[in-house]
């Protein structure tokens, strides 16, 4: 089911920009490329249909394809670009980001950073680079960098972690390349609120529960069924956020907890995966959550 939703089947692979906008779109978020010990769909493996290691090499065409739609794209808004994700490289659709900005230190006031900054949650260098474009508009990384004063080169490490720091709060995105630097490559960064103006009014729309159980419901979609831990190490959320926003959904019973038949450990899933799952014997229903009973509640999904 993971290979045919994560387009790891040759036949189903991505072959043209406009496949892998599709893809994004319905997928909702992803890695731009695998992450080590992180289990979820990525642009690399749905544009080579296979679920192949990084380490295949720079000639393998897949990811240069990879490279080139992605950078083709920055310009255009078709989704949101940046180190999001474990402040690794991560595709979001427009229609999931404003639940992800609802979970920023974003709240859509010019003087947001400076509150951050004044309490400790915003680095020195991170409140440069944040003005120089604030004041420039976008600039591409070695401009940024002259005037952020982090030019130096014992100030590029620096400069390179608020960078992340940036975009991992979503303050700060890639928005196109430059011919600048001695590679004749460098990423154009531009503030999110002001490339997506309309992502922080859609962001207020949301509580932090709500936000919190839109991701969740999309990675749950995307994952078929995960245990507690894997959603912590993909989404970086603590331990004590997963079970809030699960809280809800469990008792709906729009998530259900089911188990594999060779261990008892227990696993996450959407109902109507569930049932898919069930049907097809991968997994049985889990037993009542107090252990008094060995009775197995009955699950039923949709058709498979």
């Amino acid at each position: 089911m993971r290979d045919e939703r994560w387009r790891r089947r040759r036949e189903l692979r991505l072959r043209t920009p406009a496949d892998a906008r599709r893809f994004v779109r319905q997928i909702g978020f992803c890695p731009f490329w695998p992450t080590a010990g992180v289990e979820m769909p990525s642009l690399l493996h749905a544009i080579a249909g296979n679920a192949r290691p990084l380490s295949a090499g720079t000639d393998d065409p897949a990811i240069g394809r990879s490279w080139n739609w992605k950078d083709d794209s920055l310009d255009k808004r078709w989704w949101y670009y940046g180190k999001l994700l474990r402040r690794r490289a991560t595709l979001v659709s427009l229609d999931l980001l404003p639940a992800f900005y609802a979970l920023s230190e974003n709240y859509g006031a010019p003087s947001d950073y400076l509150v951050e900054y004044q309490e400790g949650r915003l680095s020195a260098e991170a409140k440069a680079i944040y003005e120089a474009l604030l004041e420039y508009g976008p600039l591409d990384a070695v401009r940024l960098r002259k005037e952020s004063r982090l030019a130096a080169d014992a100030a590029k490490a620096r400069f390179d972690r608020a960078l992340a720091e940036l975009q991992g709060d979503l303050k700060v995105m890639p928005v196109g390349v430059a011919e600048a630097g001695a590679w004749r490559y460098a990423f154009v960064y531009e503030l999110v609120d002001r490339w997506l103006p309309e992502v922080p009014a859609r962001a207020r729309r949301f509580s932090t529960r709500e936000a919190r159980q839109m991701i969740l419901r999309v990675y749950l979609e995307n994952m078929i069924a995960a245990d507690r831990g894997a959603v912590v190490g993909a989404l970086g959320w603590r331990p004590a956020d997963v079970d809030r926003a699960l809280g809800g959904m469990l008792e709906t019973g729009e998530v259900v907890e089911v188990e594999l038949p060779s261990d008892d450990r227990r696993l996450l899933a959407l109902k109507r995966n569930a049932g898919r799952l069930m049907r097809r014997g991968l997994v049985h229903a889990g037993a009542a959550r107090d252990g008094r009973s060995a009775r197995r509640r009955t699950i039923r999904g949709e058709p498979a």
